[in-house]
């Protein structure tokens, strides 16, 4: 397999030298160990992974994004005092890259410092000639979620309480997880693939949801199964349209002035999921945009994002003590 790009002055790698001000992970697990990931095929051999800084100032704030992953990886994050609760979280990007801080680190110390263990997915993407194609994510976040699982005892985390969370095509990820956590994706490498990969509890950011219509972000829709997709397909993708009964609780938020991503995606997931029975809650800002993730919200209304989303968790009985 190909190395790890590097730019100087515009990219940093993860394992590089730890700003003060930065949290690095507690840990870093390949969610697939040293096997070469189902539905990867020789593409594995071709791309190389590089992490690019956006950032003008990393010293100050980074904004780093990576595309080509061959080996996904959980970056975990540990709270001082842990109340027994997981989240995975699933950082947006298109389907085109993965954001590693705006939408992932940044929220991980968000909750952390409630007592959750976050665990961030450096997922594979759909579009970089993968033989699994449009099922690479859905395979990285089905075998997260059981990763984390399987980890319960070790780490202090009660089983039934690991939750998602996804923003932007990242929300489109997770809700897919909530919608297919039991699709065969791929044949089991070993006893962890035995596991549940259904979270017990689900939260959209501002989601890629429709495949279709006005409300539809084409650029992840295009990357993710392709412009003019088989109206089959297009329902299986399409989070509103699989809304099914048994899915966990959910929870969106969404900005009404977001113009990259309608605010209808998630009005249309919150109706069909209330329309079979799963418990919805959700909130709308009048203001935000999208990908405001934590640094973005700051003197916004949707600066209260966290706190609502722990404030549900509690009162779900996800939270722990």
């Amino acid at each position: 397999m190909r190395g790890l790009i590097v730019v100087m002055g515009l990219m940093m790698c993860l394992s590089g030298p730890s700003l003060a001000q930065h949290r690095e992970p507690d840990q870093v697990i390949p969610i697939w160990g040293e096997a070469v990931p189902p539905g990867t095929g020789p593409v594995a051999d071709t791309l190389d992974e590089v992490i690019t800084e956006r950032s003008a100032t990393p010293e100050l704030i980074r904004d780093r994004m990576v595309v080509g992953i061959t080996r996904p990886r959980l970056l975990v994050f540990r709270p001082q005092q842990p109340n027994g609760t997981a989240l995975l979280l699933l950082p947006g990007g298109g389907y085109q890259r993965v954001v590693i801080d705006k939408e992932g680190i940044e929220s991980a110390e968000r909750f952390t410092a409630a007592g959750v263990t976050v665990y961030v997915l450096l997922y594979r993407l759909p579009d970089e000639g993968h033989d699994g194609g449009t099922d690479v994510p859905l395979q990285d976040a089905q075998r997260a979620m059981r990763l984390i699982r399987s980890d319960a005892l070790d780490h202090e985390i009660d089983p039934q309480r690991v939750g998602v969370i996804g923003f932007s095509a990242g929300g489109h990820l997770a809700g897919s997880l909530t919608t297919r956590f039991d699709v065969e994706t791929h044949e089991g490498a070993d006893p962890i693939d035995g596991l549940s990969a259904r979270p017990d509890f689900s939260v959209l950011a501002y989601p890629v949801s429709r495949m279709s219509g006005p409300a539809v972000h084409e650029g992840s829709r295009d990357r993710l199964i392709g412009p003019d997709p088989d109206p089959d397909v297009r329902a299986i993708h399409d989070i509103a349209l699989a809304a099914r009964g048994d899915a966990p609780p959910l929870f969106l938020f969404h900005a009404a002035d977001d113009a990259s991503v309608p605010v209808a995606n998630s009005l249309d997931v919150f109706s069909a999921f209330q329309a079979v029975g799963v418990a919805a809650e959700m909130h709308v800002f009048a203001e935000g945009g999208h990908g405001f993730g934590i640094r973005f919200a700051e003197g916004l209304p949707v600066e209260a994002w966290p706190d609502l989303v722990l404030a549900w968790m509690n009162r779900g009985g996800f939270l722990g003590e």
